[in-house]
């Protein structure tokens, strides 16, 4: 038996209980996790804004060591150390065959699956978004773990598995960020201030974080923000005066708010480029009218999970962390047990915090 977060119901509070795994069948492998970031994701799992079967156990930014492989497993072994990859791509679907992985029409098949039973008699649980990686042991299939990089420490590795391929890739692989350019960043939450450290990676000439915090303003500036603008009806305004009022050529949206993203829009030069990457609701609405559109030649697009593909990005990412180029701990702002994604969860409401990171 191991402990779990698990949630019970949408919008049910989390309960940290012991659950009972099964041993790793064919193409499936058990991990032993050495830490899991708590994500915005997850909380918009727990709240429903995004749809998943309960109960489950969720978290899906983690890292840790293979304690056991099942048959035809053969890229692990007991003893390795593994990033965990929440959305593996089948390679045989419409965006596979096209090379768009991170679009993988089946990635997210395994989340309705049993994953594992509760303890106490409660029933049967599943995965969250695959890899339940809110546990101290988790079994995934094996499409959902990759060796964890040369010189990369297990619970600093456990924030590539989502935010910083996720911030990283809005920037190199959405807005394609080029060397001179300038960028703002809305939220500076894990994503965001990954995102900050992927524009200063970049050769970013200007990097405005905007955040609702004033609080934010030191973590912002460690990352890489040269300028920082606390969020208001004026963000447009005070970003374009930065900008000789052409405003930036790109911006990356990380909160998932129609208002921010709106607003990150209004904020880039004639024929900038805005990516969003925050989840919103169904009820946040963003409305333009046809001839703002053309006048401005702007371009709007979505992002998920970074345009990345893990196998590939995973060793670019690790070269940046050991020449210093891409400081993983930075983003953590509180290292927490199980038992602290609750209040984990109720700082990110309020705007408090880079990332939490559940240590096992």
């Amino acid at each position: 038996m191991v402990r779990a977060a698990v949630l019970p119901a949408v919008k049910a509070p989390l309960e940290v209980t012991e659950i009972e795994l099964p041993e790793p069948g064919p193409g499936r492998v058990r991990v032993a996790l050495a830490a899991a970031g708590v994500c915005h994701s997850d909380l918009s799992l727990s709240d429903g804004t995004m749809r998943v079967p309960v109960p489950a156990v969720l978290g899906h930014e983690g890292a840790g060591t293979v304690v056991a492989v099942g048959e035809g497993v053969t890229h692990v072994a007991p003893g390795d150390g593994v990033v965990l990859n929440w959305a593996p791509s089948c390679g045989s679907c419409h965006a596979c065959a096209l090379g768009e992985v991170w679009l993988c029409a089946n990635a997210l098949n395994g989340a309705g699956a049993v994953h594992a039973r509760r303890a106490d008699g409660g029933g049967e649980l599943h995965p969250g978004l695959n890899v339940a990686a809110f546990a101290e042991e988790t079994v995934v299939p094996a499409g959902c773990v990759l060796p964890v990089p040369g010189g990369i420490p297990l619970t600093d590795a456990a924030l590539l598995g989502c935010a910083v391929l996720t911030g990283y890739g809005a920037v190199h692989h959405s807005a394609r960020l080029r060397e001179g350019e300038t960028v703002a960043v809305f939220g500076a939450g894990g994503v965001g201030l990954a995102a900050l450290q992927a524009a200063r990676i970049a050769g970013a000439s200007r990097i405005v974080a905007v955040d609702v915090s004033p609080q934010k303003e030191e973590l912002a500036r460690r990352a890489g923000a040269t300028d920082y603008v606390v969020a208001s009806e004026n963000t447009a305004r005070e970003i374009r005066a930065l900008t000789d009022k052409q405003g930036v050529d790109a911006a990356i949206e990380c909160v998932g708010r129609a208002a921010t993203i709106r607003t990150a829009w209004e904020s880039t030069r004639r024929g900038g480029r805005t990516t969003v990457v925050g989840i919103g609701g169904k009820d946040q609405q963003v409305t333009f009218n046809a001839l703002e559109i053309f006048h401005w030649g702007r371009t709007l697009s979505g992002c998920v999970y970074g345009n990345s593909d893990p196998a590939r990005d995973l060793p670019v990412l690790a070269a940046h962390v050991r020449a210093g180029r891409l400081d993983l701990g930075a983003l953590v702002t509180e290292r927490i047990t199980l038992d602290g994604i609750p209040a984990a969860f109720d700082n990110m409401v309020r705007g408090r915090g880079g990332r939490a990171l559940v240590v096992f």
